[in-house]
């Protein structure tokens, strides 16, 4: 198997529990980690056995600044699923979210959330 990592990909979307969010929006920080289910990447050296990090890349942008969410573990579960439907050869997704402003009265850095979706 093989795991490939995109890390830290940055978009705006309009995400969030209150209104406010999903009108004014914000900067999200994603990332996504792809395990296939077996070496033939490795053995065959072709994209069609890989991971495409550009294909994937214009994926998230899609699922992130194209919908609207109350729940990142909502986004989070639809982007692994996006990435699952369309690769048969991963055996599975995680995804993490951050996200920087969040209505916490306190001061914090951001807040994540992590899903893992594994094919069927």
């Amino acid at each position: 198997m093989a795991k490939v990592r995109i890390c830290n990909m940055m978009f705006y979307g309009f995400h969030g529990i209150y209104e406010y969010e999903r009108e004014q929006g914000q900067k999200f920080f994603i990332d996504v980690e792809v395990e296939t289910k077996d070496d033939t990447v490795a053995d065959s050296d072709d994209l069609k056995d890989g991971v495409d990090t550009a294909a994937i890349y214009d994926m998230v942008k899609d699922a992130v600044e194209n919908k609207r969410y109350h729940m990142l573990a909502a986004l989070s579960a639809h982007v692994g699923d996006k990435l699952l439907a369309k690769y048969p050869h991963f055996k599975s997704v995680t995804t993490r979210i951050r996200k920087p402003s969040v209505p916490i009265s306190g001061p914090i850095d951001f807040v994540e959330v992590e899903t893992t979706r594994c094919q069927k």
